[in-house]
């Protein structure tokens, strides 16, 4: 099964966590960024970023190589924010949507704590009902890495590879 590891990442959670799954699941790295970087600390990353979260926005995205029809399996992997997936998470999906139908999907989260339920089902609705093939939630790995994150990390894995 060929995967591509789609991935946003404001302070490097997301990504140190999406290059840790690509390597387990020898997948494809994708970095999405939108055209507009957010800010990454103070105020105003905050404000600015769970607005465009809770409005649904999908920002205009830097270009990237994502040809669907190379894969089987796409890992989409975001930051929570607001309770939901990032924003240039959203334009991806919404950018990619026909070509994602046919392809097993998975998510993999990152966050500093709280519930994640919500940002699984946006994506999962954001993607037309399409079921997730697995779900995890990792605490900031980068961050603060620990065995609980590793654990998920190998369980997330080992459900995509059987």
């Amino acid at each position: 099964m060929k995967a591509a590891v789609v991935f946003y990442s404001l302070t490097g959670n997301t990504r140190f966590a999406a290059q840790e799954a690509a390597k387990r699941l020898h997948a494809d790295l994708i970095e999405v960024r939108p055209e507009n970087a957010f800010p990454d600390k103070g105020v105003r990353k905050f404000f600015r970023g769970g607005k465009s979260a809770v409005m649904k926005e999908t920002p205009k995205l830097l270009p990237y190589a994502f040809e669907a029809e190379q894969y089987d399996l796409v890992v989409l992997a975001t930051p929570v924010w607001a309770g939901t997936m990032s924003p240039p998470i959203r334009a991806f999906i919404t950018e990619n949507l026909a070509s994602l139908r046919d392809k097993a999907l998975a998510a993999l989260v990152c966050c500093g704590g709280g519930k994640t339920d919500k940002a699984f089902e946006r994506i999962e609705t954001l993607a037309g009902g399409h079921a997730l093939k697995a779900k995890a939630v990792l605490i900031d790995p980068k961050a603060r890495p620990d065995q609980d994150n590793e654990k998920r990390l190998d369980d997330f894995c080992r459900a995509l590879k059987g």
